[in-house]
């Protein structure tokens, strides 16, 4: 399967702009199987207030997306966007089939107090797996990868790849270079992490880096060979030796 991620920094609040430079980087990565983008691409992260940039229903990402994963026939996973559901806002990711049609969403479930995030955002409840050309999907989002939980959950769910679109500061990259190999060894997972700021990467089940970029707006794509996770799970299948009946 090959994947591409299409990272790039959104101008905040520059809507237009933004939804022309990713149809930009979506056309040059046209030929991969699954394009992801970032987080907050839309809008960049994050403009204020909120509910002056929030896509209603998702109505403009989802069209957009649902469009364009049709016309080149890929699949996209729309990072995420500010959407305004029924009067609640949602740091929302949607993702397109090759046929343009939206087959799932995922609300981010942990949301970044550091950054207010919880003061405006409504938390999802609900894990989302994907499948996309028969491979199973997990979805995240940015502050979701510092809680094991949710991951452990895609896993449990049958996700072989979990996709995390990011706006994560490059303060942090040293914890965030650690917390995608944990996340990817511990759930014998790829983990494909498309951050804004850059030094986006996609990690194998056994925790290396297959393929990382620097800053800036940039295309990285890559082939994983899939059989590598069921190689590695083989000789020490770790879902299967975990003991769920351990007293709290």
């Amino acid at each position: 399967m090959k994947i591409s991620i299409a990272q790039f920094k959104s101008k905040l609040g520059a809507l237009d702009e933004n939804f022309s430079t990713a149809e930009k980087l979506i056309a040059t990565a046209q030929n991969s199987d699954v394009i992801l983008l970032p987080e907050l691409w839309t809008t960049g992260y994050y403009p204020t207030p909120v509910e002056n940039f929030a896509d209603i229903d998702g109505c403009r990402t989802k069209k957009f997306l649902g469009e364009l994963a049709k016309k080149f026939s890929v699949n996209i996973i729309g990072g995420s966007a500010i959407v305004d559901d029924c009067g609640k806002i949602f740091n929302r990711c949607h993702v397109a089939n090759r046929r343009g049609e939206i087959v799932a969403a995922y609300d981010k479930t942990h949301l970044f107090s550091f950054a207010g995030e919880e003061k405006i955002f409504t938390a999802g409840n609900k894990i989302s797996t994907v499948e996309l050309d028969g491979v199973t999907c997990g979805l995240a989002i940015c502050y979701d990868l510092r809680f094991p939980e949710i991951f452990r959950k895609l896993a449990l769910a049958g996700s072989e790849i979990i996709f995390v679109p990011a706006a994560w500061s490059l303060k942090r990259l040293t914890p965030r270079r650690i917390l995608t190999k944990a996340r990817a060894i511990e759930n014998q997972n790829f983990v494909v992490f498309a951050n804004s700021s850059g030094f986006s990467e996609i990690v194998n089940p056994a925790g290396e880096v297959i393929s990382e970029i620097d800053a800036g707006e940039k295309i990285l794509s890559t082939e994983i060979n899939l059989s590598q996770r069921a190689e590695i799970i083989s000789t020490m299948n770790l879902l299967a030796d975990r003991n769920s009946n351990v007293d709290e």
